[in-house]
């Protein structure tokens, strides 16, 4: 007879489910869906950059306005599904409203100091200011067409998308992370880039709270009166967090390198010079037709040699890692779909270049090449197989 009959006086207990969001009973309703971040499976930092630097390099090998925007929605749907509410997560706003100012800047530049493409759709013919002889070549002022601001419309947008997809990087990647998994002998520079990393996203947050803080007092938060009132104190607290990441850091021991022989010092810098020496005469002569047989050898000669001057670097540093971060199967699948964008791009760009940079003159509408389109939406992938954050920290809403 069965416990768990009608007639048992004492049923047996349920068996509780365990609490985790990673394994309890949502997780096993969507078996295929990533598992909620926590420290042991968080995804490597380095994945995030160089899924970042595909969709950058992508960005970068065209103008077209279509493909353009296509990178910018998936870069902002990979952070609006995983980033988290650490205070570097908050610094995707920033970037955004930095890439809308340049593409701004870009137009009036094209305006006010004219444009290199020729155009028959005229705008406006502004005042020329006369300019003396050794200016020739620059113009301020008279003909605006409508093809030289489309021209720099997709320009400025280039450039925009560039911007936002350093910002997925820098909103995803904890810097802290990032600067524990840099080699020892870059670990003094990474220092340098992650506090100014981190120097943006606290000065925005301080910002935000003393505008609330204002609003709450019924004081103005706008115009250049709450602004002036607000800088002041951000300064001060930039200052004062400066002073104390400064002495936190000295007593962690940060700056302290071991004593090594002269004649490593030596390699080293022969080294590490010889091979960015190499990097670089590798790389142009990929780049040119002549250079293509030597180049490969010389372009890993030269990752080598910079291989070995940054393992002889990392001899002088004593620190230690606590807990390294592991590169598994999620951060293989995140970087390789950075990379297969960038890789679809530069192909497409070899096979027809027409459809990644649409003309202006005549002026036409863009198209959306498919395959490139197809290939920009390979960058999806971190949206399903990383680490989701936890539902306490996901974001709301996006960073103003």
């Amino acid at each position: 007879m069965s416990s768990t009959g009608a007639g048992s006086p004492h049923p047996a207990p349920r068996t509780r489910l365990a609490r985790d969001p990673g394994t309890g009973p949502s997780a096993r309703r969507r078996p295929l869906a990533a598992p909620r971040v926590h420290r042991s499976n968080a995804l490597h930092p380095g994945a995030w950059w160089l899924w970042a630097l595909g969709l950058g390099t992508a960005a970068s090998r065209t103008t077209n306005p279509l493909l353009l925007a296509l990178l910018i929605g998936v870069a902002g749907y990979v952070v609006a599904a995983r980033r988290t509410s650490a205070p570097w997560a908050r610094s995707y706003g920033a970037f955004v409203k930095l890439g809308l100012a340049v593409i701004g800047i870009r137009l009036v530049f094209a305006v006010f100091l004219g444009s290199p493409i020729p155009g028959t759709h005229l705008l406006v013919t502004l005042p020329e200011v006369p300019l003396p002889e050794w200016a020739q070549g620059v113009r301020i002022g008279g003909r605006v067409t409508v093809e030289g601001l489309v021209f720099a419309l997709y320009d400025g947008l280039k450039l925009a998308a560039l911007l936002i997809c350093v910002g997925a990087a820098n909103a995803l990647a904890s810097p802290a992370r990032l600067l524990k998994s840099l080699p020892g002998a870059l670990y003094e520079a990474g220092v340098a880039v992650v506090v100014a990393m981190t120097f943006a996203p606290n000065l925005i947050a301080d910002v935000r709270r003393l505008r609330a803080a204002r609003r709450l007092r019924g004081r103005p938060d706008k115009g250049l009166r709450g602004l002036a009132q607000v800088g002041l104190p951000v300064l001060e607290g930039a200052l004062e967090r400066s002073v104390a990441l400064a002495a936190a850091m000295d007593a962690r021991g940060y700056g302290r390198t071991a004593e090594v022989p002269a004649a490593v010092r030596r390699a080293t810098a022969v080294l590490t010079l010889g091979g960015l020496v190499g990097v670089c005469a590798g790389t142009y002569g990929l780049l040119t037709a002549d250079g293509a047989r030597y180049g490969l050898p010389v372009l890993l000669a030269g990752v080598a040699a910079a291989l070995g001057g940054l393992w002889l670097g990392g001899r002088r540093s004593v620190r230690t890692r606590y807990r390294p971060d592991v590169w598994g199967v999620r951060a293989w699948l995140v970087a390789a779909s950075g990379a297969a964008v960038a890789a679809v791009m530069i192909r497409a760009g070899s096979y027809d270049p027409s459809a990644l940079a649409p003309g202006v003159v005549p002026l036409a509408a863009p198209t959306l090449p498919l395959w490139p389109a197809a290939g920009v939406l390979l960058g999806l992938l971190p949206a399903f197989v990383a680490p989701a954050p936890p539902l306490a920290e996901t974001p709301s809403k996006e960073a103003s």
